[in-house]
């Protein structure tokens, strides 16, 4: 991949200026096709995602209408596109219902108030340069929370696909309430909308990247509007408000609505995660690079736009985004050309969306949220190892159990606290001589090492800090007490290990003066420039002897040999 030349100044946090000085006219008409492929693409998912969000379906218009025009002005990447997910959507859904207290006006509001407050988080975040702290969110972790989203969301689609109430809180609880209206199923709905889902899924097979969803939404419509189907108690869209959204601050503030603040992190995390990683994907593809954190501008920019103008959260989607990029978009100009398509039927062709059974759209939800589940990559996870599986596991049980806010922040814990276990115990290599060679290695790695009789030798394989210190202490104790001849010498290899504290350091002179005790002199070797530096201000080569960068592993170890040859003789 060519590595494109730095760019600086307002240039920088304005990517149009980048992209339209290189832009080639040849281009327009692939842009122009790509947006209007994405159009066609957006306005059925945007209707059904709307109805995950517990909001009117012109809403979810609006997200792809507003989202992508602002996305082209401050984004990083040129073919990601802007609109709602099916994962935002429910969170915003299932959250905002405790907040409305069933007023469908305050419910939009606080969807828009998130949608604000997002922006004002990527500002910050854009400020003070957070855009690496998503990368703490493990992909194992985003792996089972996904699966356990997709569920979430598929059982608040069933009941549509049946043609039945639905109901229950929570996954388990909606399942037995599907249970036990199934002997009620609309089998005229269930045929209906299984006969979408098997078009959508041949669709997805064979016409990949290609408007299906909208082909399914127009046969649907002419369907109901001049056969008898529509007679059947169908349960339709309705009618849609004509025209674009008026600009309008959203009527609530931050202090009027308890729980906005979690719920808009929530929602940003699962946002920039997605966007990031969908972003990169096709940038790699497409030999060039995003600026991870100019996203966070081009994400704030489209939330904002999107609280402003009477929508709910947004974010980049690999779906919709490879549906852009298939279309053949090289630029975001493609998401204005999306934008002036979407506007123009709100403008003129909303009334034919009147007949649309509601049963296509959960239809349509299913199929989306199916990609959510990547089965071959939990078996890979599984095989490759069982703790990241466990793991992944706990992000997928946490989302079924406690929904899926509360299993974002489950997510979210749980790989602070596989990093912090991680950190806290770093292995600690116990290393053996390589025959034929003056090198070292982890003896239990490489059972044909040959160990030094007399010696240990010992690898921290991380930086020595406080909070792993003493558990490196008690490895080298604990295999001390193991060794079936006594010791005379110990030798910390310190190559692994970047940085070392005050505290490390200390711990260090701790387990000097305790093998030297016991008889045993502690050694240190190939400690880098800044660790040195730091040891010898703490005054450990008194303790320890010479420590320079000239000194290697197996010049103490000749030097010890020697001296044992010495006192055999």
């Amino acid at each position: 991949m060519a590595h494109e030349t730095p760019v600086g100044g307002w240039r920088a946090v304005f990517p149009p200026a980048q992209w339209l000085t290189s832009y080639q006219t040849k281009w327009l008409a692939n842009d122009a096709i790509a947006g209007v492929t994405l159009a066609a693409y957006g306005i059925p998912v945007s209707l059904a995602y709307a109805s995950l969000a517990g909001l009117p379906p012109q809403y979810g218009i609006y997200c792809y209408l507003v989202g992508g025009l602002f996305y082209a002005l401050f984004g990083s990447s040129r073919q990601l596109a802007i609109g709602p997910t099916s994962a935002i959507s429910m969170l915003v859904g299932v959250t905002v219902a405790g907040m409305a207290q069933g007023d469908p006006e305050r419910w939009a509001s606080i969807a828009a108030l998130t949608a604000v407050v997002i922006a004002a988080m990527c500002v910050l975040a854009w400020l003070f340069r957070l855009s690496s702290l998503v990368n703490f969110i493990s992909e194992t972790i985003l792996l089972g929370f996904k699966a356990g989203a997709a569920l979430t969301i598929a059982m608040t689609q069933l009941p549509k696909l049946f043609g039945v109430k639905g109901g229950g809180h929570g996954f388990f609880e909606s399942v037995v309430t599907l249970a036990g209206q199934l002997p009620d199923t609309h089998f005229a709905v269930l045929a209906f909308g299984l006969a979408a889902l098997a078009v959508l899924l041949l669709g997805e097979k064979f016409l990949p990247g290609r408007p299906i969803a909208l082909f399914v939404v127009v046969v649907s419509i002419l369907l109901l509007s001049v056969t008898p189907l529509g007679e059947l108690g169908f349960k339709i869209v309705g009618a849609l408000p004509q025209g674009l959204p008026d600009f309008k601050l959203p009527d609530l503030r931050v202090r009027d609505v308890d729980g906005v603040i979690p719920l808009a992190f929530a929602c940003l995390l699962l946002a920039y995660v997605e966007s990031v990683s969908a972003a990169r994907a096709l940038a790699q593809a497409r030999g060039y690079e995003i600026d991870a954190r100019q996203e966070l501008l081009g994400l704030g920019a489209a939330n904002l736009a999107a609280g402003l103008f009477q929508a709910y959260p947004v974010a980049g989607g690999l779906s919709q985004s490879s549906v852009n990029d298939k279309a053949g978009a090289r630029t975001p100009l493609a998401l204005v050309f999306a934008s002036l398509t979407i506007g123009l039927c709100l403008l003129y062709l909303t009334r034919m969306l009147h007949n649309l059974p509601n049963v296509v759209l959960a239809a349509i939800v299913l199929v989306a949220v199916k990609g959510l589940i990547n089965v071959g990559e939990l078996r890979h996870v599984w095989r490759v190892s069982r703790f990241e599986f466990g793991v992944s596991m706990v992000a997928f049980a946490g989302v079924l159990v406690l929904g899926i806010l509360k299993g974002v922040i489950v997510a979210v814990l749980v790989s602070l606290l596989l990093l912090i276990r991680r950190a806290a115990h770093p292995h600690v290599a116990f290393l053996g001589h390589i025959p034929g060679t003056r090198s070292y290695s982890d003896m239990e790695r490489n059972p044909d090492n040959e160990a030094v009789p007399g010696a240990l030798l010992f690898r921290v394989e991380a930086s020595l800090l406080y909070f792993n210190a003493e558990h490196v202490r008690d490895a080298v104790w604990q295999r001390i007490c193991t060794m079936p001849r006594p010791l005379t010498l110990a030798v910390c290899d310190l190559s692994t290990s970047p940085a070392v504290d005050l505290a490390g350091a200390r711990m260090l002179r701790t387990l000097h003066a305790e093998l030297e005790a016991a008889g045993i002199r502690l050694r240190l070797v190939a400690a880098h420039a800044a660790v040195r530096d730091l040891l010898r201000a703490e005054g450990l080569e008194e303790n320890f002897g010479d420590f320079g960068r000239r000194i290697t592993l197996a010049d103490i170890i000749d030097e010890f040999q020697g001296r044992a040859e010495t006192a055999a003789t």
